[in-house]
């Protein structure tokens, strides 16, 4: 077995180069947004009619974009390797790729759920509008956690990571939490890559840790490259 299982933990930069906005700029604006309007519970209840559009607007644009190159290199790892990947992104573009295990921590824009009971979750790809209902009479929101709610994937998250061989960490930062935290699992001396253009750790943070400091469609496949060619 030896090094056979990988887990790829992503974030926002996983799909930026596919034109999907990243979770949010610089300002901490999310599409001109404030993030607590649009993704909190309490926006919800204010005004459930922008949070309902703002996830319409994300949902159609996802019928615009493609994986990029960094997306369908962890697909064709899958021939070598047990592959994991644990995404922040609620996009579908993993899935796209061609990639079979992926668990996303921060839910789905093509699945909704029951305002009422969160485990019942429908897969959704049109707009969803208020009077969209479950078969109770209860409002359907997105299959989103929003800032304020749990994250009920993290458990599985936290034992998928602790059984790595090699972990690939591409387009998150490592000072957010939860790919932050799900480091801490995997055992000490785990080889670790970390790709991103703009890479806020150092070396010296993890003993076997390698920093790719460039893009998912360019870091990745090189990644995988030199992966297989170790086999």
């Amino acid at each position: 077995m030896g090094q056979n299982r990988i887990v790829v933990l992503t974030g926002a930069g996983m799909s930026a180069e596919s034109g999907l906005k990243t979770f949010r700029d610089a300002n901490g604006l999310w599409e001109g947004h404030d993030v607590m309007e649009v993704a909190s519970p309490q926006g919800f209840a204010k005004n459930p009619e922008l949070v309902l559009e703002f996830y319409n607007q994300r949902r159609r644009q996802l019928k615009e974009v493609q994986p990029n190159a960094g997306h369908l290199a962890l697909a064709q790892l899958e021939t070598h390797f047990d592959v994991r990947i644990i995404t922040q992104n609620v996009d579908n573009l993993h899935e796209k790729a061609g990639s079979s295990n992926v668990l996303h921590l921060h839910g789905e824009l093509l699945k909704v759920r029951s305002t009422k009971n969160e485990n019942h979750v429908l897969d959704w790809t049109e707009d969803l509008v208020l009077g969209d209902m479950d078969e109770n009479g209860h409002q359907l929101r997105p299959h989103i956690v929003w800032f304020g709610e749990m994250v009920p994937l993290l458990g599985p998250a936290i034992e998928i990571t602790s059984n790595a061989d090699i972990l690939v960490i591409i387009g998150t930062s490592m000072q957010v939490y939860p790919a932050a935290s799900l480091v801490n699992y995997t055992s000490s001396g785990t080889p670790m890559y970390f790709i991103d253009p703009r890479p806020n750790i150092a070396k010296s943070d993890f003993l076997d840790l390698t920093i790719i400091p460039d893009t998912a469609a360019n870091g990745v496949p090189a990644l995988v490259q030199k992966l297989v060619a170790e086999l």
